[in-house]
């Protein structure tokens, strides 16, 4: 079972943080919820620096980030 992050309606960098946070406890997959094309940014370039696969996917208004070792 995914770890989910709802960083919906926040702003950056708190979503950025929030997956911080999900990728020390070391539980994958994390799914990422954001609602910014910001935060869709952000949060995928910190998943990748950090080595990780990145799935992004639209839903509706809202952005998935699947977060895979």
């Amino acid at each position: 079972m995914a770890k989910v992050v709802d960083a919906r309606g926040l702003s950056c960098p708190q979503p950025v943080i929030l997956t911080r946070q999900a990728m020390e406890e070391g539980q994958f997959p994390i799914e990422v919820w954001v609602d910014t094309v910001t935060s869709r940014e952000n949060v995928r370039r910190a998943a990748e620096r950090a080595g990780l696969k990145v799935q992004v996917e639209a839903v509706g208004d809202e952005f998935k980030l699947t977060l895979m070792r």
